[in-house]
């Protein structure tokens, strides 16, 4: 017998072996389910703050990178302005050759008009003198001069065109400089709303594998990476990852789906179609995390932003950018690492507690055996006191029936040997005769 005090009224009382294991049994397990939920709850901490974290570097290393794309955006932007003032100055300054040369031939014209007038003067004053000579002077004159504008017309003219072109050429120039600028300025953004990821000459998948086996050996040297060829449940998602720690148990599981879509399909697909198969497939394939690799939606300020969790949904789900591949495993596998301790002692404890609690499993086969075995032979015994009873009643009953026997024959031997002649010929004359006569005759001897 066990002696307890009550908390409250601090009255001792006794309870047997039994119910004091019972009681004792109670409050371990009331403790080990605190303590569990406490343990569970810690973890349960340690990875939303892991999350929270990893989320807080992922939009600063998002921060960073669009800065330093505004950074080369503005860049683009004062090159392209200090562009267009080279292009202002180049024209100004071809304007102003063309200016110049047309003043030159416009003095030049002048100057050739004054020149005609001169040689017309002198010909009216030699034509008083001789009239053919003037003749013939003037005409020569005139065909000089003819000669002279037909050429600074065509000198002129051809300034013009070059004028012309070279503005054409600049215009051209400028224009193609313009249109390769915005073109920059569009890939840029283009770049910014998918943050750069890079796809050159390969899918997605095969971006990703690469990644990953780029830094495998280093990272991951014991993790499994395999695209998921089991198509037995009707469906199969693109990769599994499971990685282990040296003892072979797993820490962290995950089951990815990678989604693309060009530029010119017709029918644009979203992120939010892909995220019940997911499931399904994390599920059949007992993963523990499920995350879609995607390129949809690119224009999607929430899927740009970074990680998204769509725990709300499905449980244990994220989509992600190409980008956050690695990220998204290294915060997993690490958040998955801290419990891993929590999980290792919670695993201990649950396999003492198993191992307690098929020791009483195994006790109360003993007892319950034991009992029946008890009972069975408790029975037969009892069954066989029965008989004995049974057999001591049957032979007290023999012994009293031959105790009356005996007394009988004891009464019957006494009354025997109470028997005389005498008493038997009291009432009988004629064999009180006889006897009389034997008697007399010596024969007999009677009392």
């Amino acid at each position: 017998m066990n002696e307890i005090i009550c908390p409250h009224c601090v009255k001792a009382f006794k309870v047997d072996e039994a119910g004091y294991a019972d009681i004792v049994k109670q409050v371990r397990n009331s403790e080990f389910e605190q303590q569990l939920h406490e343990r569970l709850e810690l973890a349960e901490k340690d990875k939303r703050g892991a999350i929270e974290l990893a989320k807080v570097e992922s939009r600063q290393e998002l921060q960073k990178a669009a800065a330093a794309k505004d950074i080369e955006i503005q860049e683009l932007k004062a090159n392209l302005e200090a562009r267009e003032v080279a292009q202002q100055l180049a024209v100004s300054e071809a304007v102003r050759v063309v200016e110049k040369k047309h003043d030159a031939l416009a003095s030049q014209l002048q100057q050739t008009k004054q020149d005609y007038l001169s040689a017309t003067a002198l010909a009216e004053e030699k034509l008083s003198n001789n009239e053919v000579s003037q003749q013939l002077a003037i005409t020569q004159a005139v065909s000089a001069v003819e000669k002279e504008r037909e050429e600074l017309r065509s000198g002129l003219k051809q300034a013009e065109l070059e004028k012309q072109l070279a503005e054409t050429s600049l215009k051209d120039k400028y224009e193609t400089q313009i249109k390769d600028r915005d073109d920059a300025i569009e890939r840029l953004r283009d770049m910014k709303a998918r943050l750069s990821t890079k796809m050159v000459g390969e899918t997605l998948e095969m971006h990703c594998e690469t990644e990953f086996n780029r830094i495998r050996s280093t990272a991951f040297p014991r993790a499994y990476f395999e695209k998921d060829n089991d198509a037995s449940t009707g469906s199969k998602g693109d990769y599994i990852f499971r990685d282990s720690d040296e003892a072979g148990t797993e820490i962290v599981s995950i089951m990815f789906e990678m989604k693309n879509e060009s530029d010119t399909t017709a029918t644009k697909k979203k992120n939010e179609d892909f995220l019940k198969e997911l499931d399904k497939d994390r599920m059949e394939k007992d993963c523990e995390y499920a995350v879609l690799v995607s390129l949809l939606e690119p224009d999607s300020e929430l899927y740009n932003s970074g990680i998204v969790d769509v725990f709300h949904r499905y449980p244990k789900m994220y989509v992600i950018r190409p980008q956050f591949f690695l990220p998204i495993i290294t915060l997993l596998r690490n958040a998955a690492m801290k419990s891993l301790e929590y999980k290792t002692e919670l695993a201990l404890v649950k396999s003492q507690n198993v191992d307690i609690t098929n020791f009483e499993s195994d006790l109360e086969k003993f007892k319950s055996a034991f009992g029946k075995n008890y009972d069975l032979a408790s029975r037969k015994f009892q069954q066989a006191i029965d008989e004995i009873d049974k057999s001591i009643s049957h032979m007290q009953k023999t012994k009293e029936a031959l105790l009356g026997t005996d007394r009988n024959l004891r009464l019957a031997n006494d009354k025997a040997q109470d028997v005389t002649i005498k008493k038997l010929t009291r009432r009988n004359p004629t064999m009180a005769d006889k006897f009389d006569e034997l008697n007399d005759q010596g024969s007999l001897g009677i009392d």
